[in-house]
Formats: C-alpha cells, sequence, structure tokens
C-alpha cells in the first residue's frame, strides 16, 4: 500500500474555486428589543478561550468590561451554585474589571452591575464554566431604573 503525500490531496482541488462557504466554528446567538423606547442589540459568541456578549444602542460599543468565571479560591467549590432566594444576587467571587471606556464613576459601576449579573447567569447556567466573559456596552444613556434593569437582563438570558 502506497503512502499518501500531500501532491495527492491536492490533485482534486480548483485553482479558482473561490471561496468555500463554511459555518463559524464559535457558537453566536443575536436578538433585539426596546429598551426605554431604544432599539437595542444583544449578541453573543461562545469562543474556545472567552464568552463575548455585546449590548448595543444605536451601534455603539464603547464601554469593554471582562469577568473571569474562575472561582476566586480552590475552596469555594459552593461559589456557582445557587442559593435559595437569592436568583438575581450576582455571584460574590464574580471580579469585573473595565478594560476600556469607563465613562465615569457611573457608566463604569452600572457596567460592572450588568457584567456581574450577565457573567453570573452564564455561571448558573453552567457552573463547570471557566471562560472568562467579555462583555462590550454600548448604552446611549445610563439609566438606572428597574425596569431597564430587568428588560436588558431579559434580552441577556434569550442570547446568552
Amino acid at each position: 500500500m502506497p503512502t499518501p503525500t500531500i501532491s495527492d490531496g491536492l490533485q482534486g482541488l480548483e485553482i479558482d474555486a473561490g471561496p468555500v462557504p463554511m459555518s463559524f466554528p464559535a457558537v453566536a446567538k443575536h436578538v433585539g428589543g426596546l429598551v426605554n423606547g431604544v432599539q437595542t442589540d444583544l449578541s453573543s459568541v461562545y469562543f474556545a478561550d472567552k464568552i463575548l456578549v455585546t449590548i448595543s444602542q444605536g451601534g455603539r460599543l464603547a464601554q469593554w468590561i471582562q469577568v473571569p468565571l474562575i472561582s476566586a479560591s480552590p475552596t469555594s467549590f459552593d461559589t456557582a451554585l445557587p442559593a435559595e432566594g437569592a436568583d438575581m444576587l450576582p455571584l460574590s467571587h464574580l471580579t469585573p474589571k473595565t478594560l476600556l471606556g469607563a465613562g465615569g464613576d457611573e457608566r463604569e459601576t452600572i457596567g460592572h452591575l450588568y457584567a456581574s449579573q450577565i457573567a453570573s447567569a452564564i455561571a448558573k447556567r453552567d457552573p463547570e464554566e471557566t471562560r472568562t466573559v467579555l462583555v462590550g456596552f454600548g448604552l446611549e444613556e445610563i439609566d438606572t431604573e428597574r425596569e431597564t434593569f430587568f428588560d436588558i437582563i431579559e434580552l441577556v438570558q434569550k442570547v446568552i
């Protein structure tokens, strides 16, 4: 039996065949909705090493925050387990870090709140998840109303 060579595999290829359609190797989801009357677009892409979630209004992405899902210490095994009656509280071991574009204390605080909430939702859905969550924000204005928070989190639940 002859040993196959590289040239054997190239014999059937055409030089001007054009692009070969292939599916994107990372799982991606997109969703849109109105938040306070403003069209808000969310997307997620699950890469091998990171989970990217974007929240954009008007095509903006002005703030980037990362949240590692790795437990704070090896002894905090139960940190990803949901606590009784604390479904909406972010997990206490998550530490969001602004990478780009804070835009002031209020914007950075709100960004950390959403990023922690998103990372918590991912960790509660899959307690074995260890990838870093990278969140991109582009909200037109900072709104601290409860209804706005729940509208955005509802959209996030659809995309993660």
